[in-house]
């Protein structure tokens, strides 16, 4: 198969269907709630997939920021691990074929990139885009997790889009590519979850297990997530419980669930406002958080002696 300059197409790679559904996701802007993790991580672990090409990283990547993990044994390098940015094609669990752009977000060449994509969806006859992100929003756990939609599959977005923000935000490549695929007519749509600010830094199942329910309703595929479920209720089970013992925790869900009306009058659920009284920025409740940890584990009993 040919090559070209920024990708290669791996030598014994499948035969691809025309026609399929392309997902992408793609982290290194940010990845609230583990979303992008977690759903990649998903696919690859119940899904059957094979990788059909990779992107350069000598054209892409810059090493001195994501250095490459080395595998040192003893007096030698044993091996290493280099960053992947890759497609993969990928049967969901009723053996339906879609695309996965799936790896880091490009440090160099975002135009090159978004070409040579714009290259592949052409070549493979792709017959729609859907890709994927999260960001930290001062939003509860106590609600759904929100997601403002943008793209031209308008249907989806005034149906499920809960924030639609007029202003300028620091872009991602993919919401070049969305700009550069809309241009060409084909439908597109980027789905961005909103995650509670305070579990940022954490996998939050919940906002996985959206992301998958967003991307079946857009494309009719089929994904495996009771595993996803379950962690969900475990990690909402252990968060209700360090919250019920802290009334600094408590205080801030009250004041996030302020900012929303009592009602569900949407599609799906109460729409977004601002909120009547100032909301505690990540720090503060980071640092809320992390003080409450430290004191449960002080005040833990000392397993060492039993």
């Amino acid at each position: 198969m040919s090559s070209e300059p920024i990708y290669h197409f791996e030598p014994d790679h499948q035969e691809i269907p025309a026609g399929l559904h392309l997902i992408a996701g793609l982290t290194g802007f940010t990845d609230a709630g583990g979303v992008l993790n977690q759903f990649s991580e998903h696919i690859f672990a119940n899904l059957d997939s094979v990788q059909v090409l990779h992107f350069d990283n000598d054209e892409l990547l810059d090493y001195r920021s994501r250095r490459p993990v080395m595998f040192f044994e003893k007096d030698h390098i044993e091996d290493y691990e280099p960053a992947s940015l890759a497609l993969y094609l990928v049967h969901d669990e009723v053996n339906q074929p879609f695309l996965f752009l799936h790896g880091y977000e490009p440090d160099f060449r975002w135009d090159a990139f978004t070409d040579a994509v714009l290259r592949l969806i052409k070549r493979l006859q792709v017959k729609d885009v859907t890709w994927l992100h999260s960001i930290p929003f001062p939003i509860p756990h106590t609600r759904e997790t929100g997601v403002t939609v943008s793209g031209n599959r308008m249907d989806i977005v005034n149906q499920l889009s809960e924030w639609k923000p007029q202003t300028q935000v620091p872009g991602n490549v993919l919401h070049l590519l969305e700009f550069k695929v809309a241009k060409t007519g084909l439908p597109i749509v980027g789905y961005v979850l909103l995650c509670p600010h305070y579990l940022a830094d954490n996998d939050f199942p919940q906002a996985a297990v959206s992301a998958f329910e967003l991307v079946a309703s857009s494309t009719g595929l089929v994904f495996p997530t009771d595993d996803l479920r379950d962690d969900g209720t475990e990690f909402l089970t252990k968060l209700n419980d360090q919250i019920s013992e802290n009334a600094e925790l408590q205080k801030m869900i009250a004041t996030l669930e302020q900012g929303y009306q009592n009602e569900v009058t949407g599609p799906s659920r109460a729409p977004i406002r601002k909120p009547a009284v100032k909301l505690p920025n990540a720090e503060e409740i980071a640092a809320e958080l992390e003080g409450y940890l430290a004191s449960r584990q002080r005040n833990k009993p000392d397993e060492s002696n039993d």
